[in-house]
């Protein structure tokens, strides 16, 4: 590894010894940092290492408590977003800042300047959306779209600014391994047109192939420099750590238990015009298994999840079993008292409420299952419980923290979502249904997530999996089921599993549907 900076061109942006502090902890210490023009550039390092609070001292977020940003050259004081982009700077966060209640188009006009009319906004974002391989319905309300398709309209909102410098945090993290392709032709382009990028992800195989030179960080200071295509994915996890990383072991479930997750002709109308409906889904999870499904963003998934933690409920209560209970017209914490646990997709807002401090949170969606250990008998909320088993969660999940007792929003995306699991995994639950389980994660934390979701279902636990990370469900999965236009296929056992194969069921070449008789008899 490298311990200098090097670079092939003229430099776009130095950044000499930039420093911010919160409290007592130094988030950024003496960070040194040079992105040339034409390059991909890495910033690497586990989750709460520094890079988050950096690109935001970029982009003009965060004001730094020391150093020196120089663009092109000439030192510049970015006061915020506003000056980050006059300048040329345009970034992707990995937590989407985009309202609900609006449609992509005027979400992504919001964001320019000028009083474009809203019809051209509309078209040239459809337009570069399809050009790209990211298509996009500028007419859709960000409220009805999956998270793969919120991603979507963040990177065309940031292209369509014609940025110098594009800073992307995480943007293959929601992609299918299609979709990442076609952002990497896209990324290859503006590299060959003379744009930079700053490129943050934890897939370490996308940085070994797409990015020119990468800078490691480790607990706020630059550890080293290297030409990630001269690291293998292991040695730059450990440049990341400082140690080596284990990968999760998924030994052979011995035999299957009981089901304690059973789905039965589970269909479900839109919800809006813009949801996906539900199709007769079948699906058995048995103790002792973890079953994952893949499926392209916005194919069903994220309403199924809603079906089965009770978000949505059903027509009719057999839909849904839990330990052999009719859960279908039960509401969540009904489920959550069978037994059930769940961790959606999206952390902030949905997993936790940002503003309220991680005891908080705990409490909110444990008092039900834990009223007796939380709550006393005249109904006072029992503080020293709730605190106890929060720093348990920390302590087991190694959540990286700035405060005894954050609010949700200070964390890293990557230690948020380790605590959300952990907030689960702590009730040592008969079923977990997780979406999306290592979203934003860093290669250590992923590994120690999935291990503790095996170890769970050989402990006897039913584990549900939807993923768009297929390498996930294949290292962590007993079989794999594919989510196309609503519908469910039967699961595939994973000895039998290929990419190939999984890859046509996402795409829809190959029939889904389950022998319902054979399956459920």
């Amino acid at each position: 590894m490298d311990t200098t900076p090097a670079a092939n061109g003229p430099n776009l942006l130095e950044v000499r010894g930039l420093t911010k502090i919160f409290g007592t902890l130094k988030a950024c210490d003496q960070i040194d940092l040079t992105v040339a023009k034409g390059e991909i550039h890495a910033l690497l390092g586990e989750n709460g290492a520094g890079k988050s609070t950096l690109v935001k001292m970029l982009f003009g977020s965060l004001e730094p408590n020391g150093g020196e940003i120089r663009w092109n050259g000439q030192p510049v004081r970015i006061t915020s977003p506003g000056v980050a982009k006059k300048l040329g700077i345009g970034m992707v966060f990995q937590h989407f800042s985009l309202f609900e209640a609006l449609t992509a188009a005027e979400n992504i006009a919001l964001s320019l300047a000028d009083d474009t009319p809203i019809g051209t906004i509309a078209a040239k974002s459809r337009a570069l959306s399809y050009s790209y391989g990211l298509p996009l319905d500028p007419d859709s309300l960000v409220g009805d779209l999956s998270v793969g398709e919120r991603q979507r309209i963040e990177i065309i909102r940031c292209l369509l600014q014609t940025p110098d410098l594009i800073i992307l945090d995480e943007p293959t993290s929601v992609l299918t391994p299609q979709e990442a392709d076609k952002l990497f032709e896209t990324l290859e382009r503006l590299r060959s047109e003379g744009k930079s990028i700053l490129y943050i992800s934890h897939r370490l195989e996308e940085v070994k192939r797409m990015c020119d030179r990468a800078t490691v960080l480790r607990h706020g200071k630059v550890v080293g420099h290297c030409d990630p295509r001269q690291e293998t994915p292991a040695s730059l996890a450990r440049m990341m750590v400082g140690s080596d990383v284990k990968m999760a072991e998924r030994t052979t479930a011995s035999v299957k238990g009981d089901e304690l997750l059973g789905i039965r002709g589970l269909s479900r109308k839109p919800a809006s015009p813009f949801a996906m409906p539900l199709k007769d889904i079948w699906l058995n999870v048995h103790g002792g298994e973890v079953v994952g499904i893949a499926g392209v963003a916005g194919n069903g998934q994220g309403e199924l999840f809603e079906a089965i933690s009770g978000e949505a409920l059903q027509e009719s209560a057999d839909a849904v079993r839990i330990r052999g209970k009719t859960a279908g017209r039960m509401g969540i914490s009904a489920r959550r008292m069978l037994g059930a646990a769940f961790v959606p997709e999206e952390r902030l807002g949905h997993g936790a409420a940002p503003r309220m401090k991680l005891s908080d949170n705990l409490l909110l969606s444990r008092h039900a299952t834990d009223a007796k250990a939380f709550v006393g008998t005249a109904g006072l909320v029992k503080s020293g419980a709730i605190q106890q088993a929060a720093q348990r969660i920390i302590q087991v999940m190694d959540v990286r923290k700035s405060a005894p007792d954050p609010e949700a929003a200070a964390l890293s995306g990557g230690n948020l979502q380790k605590f959300i699991i952990g907030r689960e995994l702590d009730r040592n639950p008969s079923v977990m249904v997780v979406n999306q389980p290592t979203w934003g994660v860093d290669a250590g934390a992923a590994a120690r997530i999935r291990q503790a979701l095996i170890e769970l279902a050989r402990n006897g636990s039913a584990v549900l999996v939807i993923s768009q990370d297929l390498d996930e469900l294949f290292e962590i999965s007993d079989s794999i089921a594919v989510m196309h236009n609503g519908e469910l296929s039967k699961p595939i056992p994973i000895a039998e599993a290929t990419l190939e194969r999984i890859g046509l069921l996402m795409g829809g070449a190959e029939p889904g549907h389950i022998d319902h008789a054979k399956e459920v008899a």
